[in-house]
């Protein structure tokens, strides 16, 4: 009997020590004119959650001419329990970004990079 319920616990066990896999969408800019989509892993457990993944900007404004102008880079953030906080690094085309959102219907707040204008940023992860 045991023998049969032994991969059973082990399968449950190697389950549960799986990383947490979310997907993130959101907009960027004044006018929504930035897509991000990203999958990201969870890197950390606590009272304050981890994520990173890769992630891609795409310009889907109506300004485009030749295509979608597209970036990729990583996202890195933390998402605290306690709070409706959500702090996010963002590393695309050699910058650094920073992003603080609260939630509400989504994460609201702005993004700023190093020599640019902070421009709002809402994210959903899911």
């Amino acid at each position: 009997m045991r023998a049969f319920f032994l991969p059973i616990v082990l399968s449950a066990l190697a389950t549960s020590a799986v990383a947490q896999s979310l997907q993130v969408i959101g907009y960027s800019g004044y006018l929504g004119e930035w897509e991000l989509t990203a999958t990201v892993t969870e890197t950390a457990s606590s009272h304050i959650k981890e994520y990173s993944g890769p992630l891609t900007m795409k310009h889907v404004g109506v300004c485009t001419q030749d295509g979608p102008e597209e970036k990729t880079g990583e996202m890195r953030f933390q998402i605290s329990t306690s709070s409706s906080q959500l702090n996010a690094t963002f590393s695309v085309a050699g910058a650094e970004c920073t992003y603080s959102g609260q939630l509400s219907d989504s994460y609201t707040g702005t993004m700023n990079c190093p020599d640019r204008q902070a421009v709002p940023l809402k994210l959903w992860v899911k």
